[in-house]
C-alpha cells in the first residue's frame, strides 16, 4: 500500500536543510523550502568577495567524509572533488615552527621528550575510538591534562581553549575535542603527509547540484521568506506563517540554530522550551582578506602568542589554488561569547586587528599585501558541548506532533563539517518520515 502523500516545510536551506528535503521527495512527499537569507547555503553560503566567489566560512574536505562523498557520487560531482598535501604550523611565543609530522614534534624545542611521547600517544589513542560515549561524561581539560601533561597542556591548548571559549573553557566535553584531534589524524596520505580535500568551485557546486535536484524532484525552495511562526492546533503542526499568509503543511522540519526554536514555535511545551534554552552557543566574527601574497606555506596555522588574540589563521590558497594568480585567502576566526567587549567592536575593528597580527607571522608582510578584506559574522557557530551533553540535547522529535528539529549541536560529538550536515539532514529526514 503506498503511503499517503504528506505536505512537508524544511526551514533552511543550508546542506542539512536541502539533503533532508532530497530525502524527503525521494520518499514521494511534497516539500517546500523556506529560507530567510537571499541565498541558499546557510555557513556554506559563497558571496562575491572582491571578484571571487568564495564561502563566507572556510570548508575542508577530510578522508572520512563517507556521508559526503556518497552525496557527491549522487548528484555526479565526484570528480569535483581534488585532494592536496597540507602544512600546519604552530606559531608559539613569537615564532613560527612546522607542525603535524612525527619530525615536527621532534624537533618543537618547547616540550621535553615526555610529553611529546604522551601526545603521541593521545593522537594514536583518539585515532582508535569508535565508541565516543564513555568520553561524552568526561571533561575535556582534564582529559587532555590526564594525557599531556600540565606542561603539554599549558604549550599545546591551553590558550587555544580560552581564545575561543573564554568562560566556557572549563564546561566542555572530551568527546567533542577528541574527535576533532581523530578526523585530522585521519586525514593523512602517509604518516609524514596531512592531505585535505576541496571542492572545484567551493560549497557552491554541492549547493547548486542539490537545488537543481529537489527541483528535478517536484521540490520549492522559496529565499528571502523566513518562517514567522510554526501554526500548530490540539498538539499538532497545521500550518506556516509566512509575513500574513499561513501555508497548511503536515510537518514541519527546523534546521534553523535551535535556539531560534521556542520564538516561532509556540505550540512547544514550556519544559522542552526550557531545555532548548539550556543549550549554549557562541558566535563568531570571521575575517577574510585577499592578499598579494601567502603568510605562510600552511594551510591552517594555530597561534599560541600572549600579543595575538586569535587562536588560528587559515590560508585556504594553500588548499585551493583555484585563486587567480596574486590573490590569495586567509580566513581569520574570532570565536567569543556576546559577552565579550570585543563583540561589541566594529567589522573594520577586527579586519584592521588582523592585519596588524600579520606582521608578526611574516616579517615580510606589508600592508600593501591586502588586496581586499571583508568580515563575516554568524550569531550560533559553535555549540557548548560540556560533559554528558549527548543527555542534554532534546531531541529531534519533538512533543509537538510533525515538529522535528536539528542544528549543528546534533553533529555531536562530530566537527562541523558539509558532511556532518548532509549525515544530520539524512536522520532528521528519516525521523519524520518514520511518522
Amino acid at each position: 500500500m503506498t503511503e499517503k502523500k504528506r505536505q512537508f516545510a524544511v526551514i533552511g536551506s543550508g546542506p542539512m536543510g536541502l539533503m533532508a528535503a532530497i530525502d524527503l521527495l525521494r520518499a514521494g512527499h511534497d516539500v517546500a523550502v523556506y529560507e530567510r537569507d537571499d541565498r541558499i547555503g546557510g555557513m556554506s553560503a559563497s558571496f562575491d568577495f572582491d571578484g571571487l566567489q568564495i564561502e563566507r566560512y572556510y570548508h575542508f574536505v577530510c578522508k572520512t567524509d563517507h556521508p559526503l562523498f556518497a552525496l557527491l557520487a549522487d548528484l555526479g560531482l565526484s570528480d569535483k572533488l581534488k585532494w592536496t598535501d597540507t602544512k600546519m604550523g604552530y606559531y608559539y611565543e613569537g615564532k613560527l615552527y612546522k607542525w603535524g609530522t612525527p619530525f615536527a614534534l621532534l624537533a618543537f624545542p618547547k616540550l621535553g621528550l615526555v610529553s611529546k611521547f604522551r601526545y603521541a600517544l593521545q593522537v594514536m589513542y583518539a585515532k582508535s575510538i569508535t565508541d565516543w560515549s564513555k568520553l561524552d561524561g568526561v571533561n575535556a581539560v582534564q582529559w587532555l591534562q590526564g594525557w599531556l601533561g600540565q606542561k603539554g597542556w599549558d604549550v599545546l591548548w591551553e590558550r587555544t581553549f580560552r581564545l575561543k571559549f573564554f568562560e566556557y573553557t572549563d564546561q566542555l566535553s572530551a568527546s567533542w575535542i577528541g574527535t576533532r584531534i581523530k578526523r585530522i589524524a585521519l586525514s593523512r596520505r602517509s604518516l609524514l603527509q596531512e592531505s585535505l580535500g576541496y571542492i572545484e568551485g567551493g560549497s557552491a557546486t554541492v549547493l547548486d547540484a542539490m537545488q537543481a535536484r529537489i527541483t528535478q524532484l517536484g521540490g520549492r525552495i522559496h529565499l528571502s521568506r523566513g518562517v514567522g511562526e510554526v501554526v500548530s492546533e490540539a498538539g499538532k503542526v497545521t500550518g506556516v506563517r509566512c509575513g500574513d499568509q499561513v501555508h497548511a503543511v503536515d510537518a514541519v522540519l527546523s534546521t534553523a540554530p535551535i535556539q531560534y526554536v521556542p520564538g516561532f514555535v509556540p505550540g512547544l511545551p514550556k519544559d522542552f522550551a526550557e531545555s532548548i534554552g539550556r543549550i549554549h552557543n557562541i558566535p563568531v566574527a570571521c575575517v577574510i582578506l585577499k592578499l598579494r601574497h601567502a603568510v605562510s606555506e600552511n594551510f591552517w596555522m594555530n597561534i599560541s602568542d600572549p600579543g595575538i588574540a586569535i587562536p588560528g589563521v587559515i590560508e585556504y590558497s594553500n588548499l585551493n589554488p583555484g585563486t587567480r594568480e596574486g590573490e590569495h585567502v586567509l580566513y581569520a576566526p574570532f570565536y567569543m561569547p556576546k559577552t565579550h567587549p570585543k563583540w561589541s567592536q566594529s567589522n573594520e575593528s577586527l579586519i584592521d586587528e588582523v592585519i596588524g597580527y600579520l606582521g608578526r607571522l611574516n616579517p615580510a608582510f606589508r600592508p600593501d599585501w591586502v588586496l581586499a578584506r571583508h568580515c563575516h559574522r554568524y550569531e550560533f557557530a559553535q555549540t557548548i558541548c560540556p560533559p554528558g551533553f549527548q543527555a542534554m540535547l532534546p531531541p529531534m522529535r519533538t512533543p509537538l506532533a510533525g515538529f522535528f528539529m536539528a542544528d549543528t549541536a546534533y553533529y555531536y560529538p562530530e566537527d562541523r563539517s558539509i558532511c556532518e550536515s548532509v549525515a544530520v539532514g539524512r536522520r532528521l529526514a528519516a525521523e519524520a518520515l518514520a511518522g
